[in-house]
């Protein structure tokens, strides 16, 4: 069995010191004291006079050759800042490379965060690294007071976070050198029982009288505990899950609501239409009764329709021959003529 600070300390972490984030990052990315301020400055220089050659192609008494000269460097500053170039240019020493992680060509093969090795994040003039060891992945930023250990349900979402703020990502790629943590963490898990928090808070609140022993990152081994760790982060993913699907469900009922109003807009207009087309039917009626400048009521037309039936009946029966008998024939005609003229007075 390890021992557990042997094991604890087997994570190289660099300290900030001053604006040296730089050279913390590239170390603790390579689990070493590989560089020191005087190297990357060496290679900072080197890359000014690569520059300041390109532009003396132009002519060295041209005006930007001039304004070149009389600029500070734009690969380093007094207070230890280093740019993109400087690290790019140490990692290739080492066979390493840099991607830009949100590039188009790198998400275009859709990798699994956690499947690569490890990450630079960069924030104006802040670096840090997020490097695998063993099966887990540590944050092991320069700002904190230790490793920080990041579960493989959490990577994702960090990135995205990182992201968010406005940093910018790489991905190394290449065989980064043997460490001891690789070997001893390639055995055996480690589970963080505190996080690490920054240098600044656990200053404040050792002066304050708060023991320092509490302000230092305890870390253990056990299954168990990590999985209540990655436990508590998979809750922080199903937490803005949730988030998402509440925006869904606030969608859907909108749009169920605007179905519906749609619904009742096209009942109401075809009661609408109904409606009209019985008036219009009812007009239509009024027009073909000679001009009448009231509208007749339902007894009315009863009364009008039972007349006309009337007529139609006794006009069949006038067609009927008739018995020999002449004076019923005479009588009965002239009943029937006197009773059809009576019936077509009011018609006229």
């Amino acid at each position: 069995m390890f021992d557990r600070r042997l094991n604890m300390d087997s994570i190289f972490h660099e300290k900030q010191e001053g604006s040296l984030c730089a050279q913390h990052c590239l170390n603790n990315l390579l689990q070493g004291e590989y560089f020191t301020p005087v190297d990357l400055s060496s290679i900072a220089h080197q890359l000014d006079e690569e520059e300041r050659m390109r532009m003396a192609e132009g002519g060295m008494a041209s005006e930007e050759y001039r304004t070149f000269l009389q600029q500070p460097s734009g690969n380093m500053d007094d207070s230890g800042f280093f740019s993109i170039q400087v690290i790019s240019n140490a990692l290739r020493v080492w066979g390493l490379e840099l991607i830009l992680f949100n590039s188009r060509e790198y998400q275009s093969l859709m990798i699994n965060p956690i499947n690569e090795k490890a990450f630079i994040c960069n924030y104006k003039e802040h670096w840090f690294t997020i490097r695998k060891l063993g099966q887990q992945w540590f944050n092991l930023n320069s700002l904190l007071t230790g490793p920080e250990l990041i579960s493989d349900t959490y990577l994702a979402l960090f990135l995205a976070q990182l992201q968010q703020e406005g940093y910018s990502i790489f991905v190394i790629r290449g065989n980064l050198p043997e460490c001891e943590a690789e070997q001893i963490l390639g055995i055996m898990r480690v589970q963080q029982q505190q996080r690490p928090r920054l240098i600044g808070e656990e200053e404040a609140q050792t002066s304050a009288g708060r023991p320092a022993a509490l302000a230092q990152t305890e870390m253990g081994f056990g299954v168990e505990d990590e999985v209540v760790d990655e436990d508590e982060e998979l809750k922080k993913a199903l937490a803005l899950s949730r988030q998402d699907i509440d925006v869904e469900d606030e969608e859907a009922d909108l749009r169920r609501a605007i179905q519906l109003s749609m619904q009742g807009a096209v009942m109401s207009n075809k009661s609408s239409e109904s409606e009209m087309g019985n008036v219009k039917s009812g007009s239509a009626t009024g027009g073909q009764k000679a001009g009448q400048s009231e509208t007749l009521t339902a007894e009315e037309l009863r009364k009008r329709r039972q007349a006309y039936f009337d007529r139609q009946q006794q006009q069949a029966q006038s067609n009927i021959p008739q018995q020999p008998d002449t004076k019923s024939t005479t009588g009965s005609g002239s009943v029937n003529t006197g009773e059809e003229d009576q019936q077509q007075k009011p018609s006229q």
